[in-house]
């Protein structure tokens, strides 16, 4: 019976030490695509920022135009441009956005038509029957800025036709590789805060017209905007696995620790046995 117990329990060691052999692995390899990804976000904000400043001159100087990207509109559904990731074994990392995104749907009583980005996006809405306006599983990784200028394009286009009325963002937002939160943030029609800072220079003279600069950089900042949306999604998809993983083969290291200790005891237990048929067996003997 002893012996049989402690065969049941080397079992389970070798079960779960092989578990903690790819728990440790995806670690490494989330640490590392983490890595590259902050260096990723990082070199694309430059970009993103100038942009961002320009807009926020003509803005300034120009407090009186009116563009077609910065109008209200009462009718049409509105786009949620929701970003998840590609695969599980994250946490709550996936689920924490759609419970964002759902809470908004609920607000605007089902108007909205869901721009998908992330392999888990695209399965959650299938399932749930949401008209997609359009899917990008699996970009992530390999992303690249002609995906953003046609997304930001095909966006632009529905929202100047009136089909949609607004669009807005849900990603989630890398804070350090233990914190990442959902964010949301609202990308059409474009608001600049009127107190935006903008760096002391020279005003420049735009051709053909500061309006018509602006609605030009609109696309361009909305691309920008999508893809550092995705950069900071993926680097916070990445920090949530190693995390999930490095918690994942402590309890494992855990388990193993308590296995072998119950494996100890009935080795012990055994030999203590066999000891005392033995002596016992002498005893009879005699």
């Amino acid at each position: 019976m002893a012996s049989g117990n402690m065969r049941g329990i080397k079992r389970r060691i070798r079960s779960v030490e092989s578990t903690m052999q790819i728990t440790k692995a995806m670690e490494l390899v989330a640490s590392s695509k983490l890595r590259r990804a902050r260096e990723r976000a990082d070199a694309c904000r430059p970009y993103f920022n100038s942009l961002y400043e320009t807009m926020c001159e003509i803005q300034s100087e120009n407090p009186s135009f009116m563009s077609p990207f910065s109008r209200r509109k009462e009718k049409g559904e509105v786009l949620l441009v929701v970003i998840a990731g590609d695969r599980g074994l994250a946490g709550g990392f996936n689920s924490s956005i759609f419970k964002m995104v759902d809470a908004r749907i609920e607000e605007l009583d089902g108007n909205v038509k869901i721009l998908a980005m992330g392999r888990k996006a695209v399965e959650y809405y299938t399932k749930r029957g949401r008209e997609i306006f359009a899917s990008f599983p699996g970009i992530a990784e390999d992303l690249h800025m002609s995906v953003c200028t046609d997304t930001a394009n095909n966006i632009v286009n529905e929202y100047l036709d009136g089909t949609i009325r607004s669009a807005e963002m849900f990603y989630t937002n890398y804070v350090s590789p233990i914190a990442q939160t959902p964010a949301s943030l609202p990308i059409l029609p474009v608001e600049i805060p009127v107190d935006a800072k903008v760096g002391v220079r020279a005003i420049p003279i735009y051709e053909p017209s500061a309006p018509a600069v602006f609605d030009h950089i609109v696309p361009r900042y909305l691309a920008g905007m999508i893809y550092c949306a995705i950069i900071e999604s993926y680097a916070s998809e990445q920090a949530a696995r190693r995390n999930a993983m490095e918690n994942a083969s402590d309890n494992a290291d855990e388990m193993i620790t308590r296995l072998s200790l119950d494996y100890n005891r009935a080795r012990q237990a055994a030999i203590t046995q066999e000891i005392t048929e033995i002596v016992g067996g002498a005893n009879a003997g005699q």
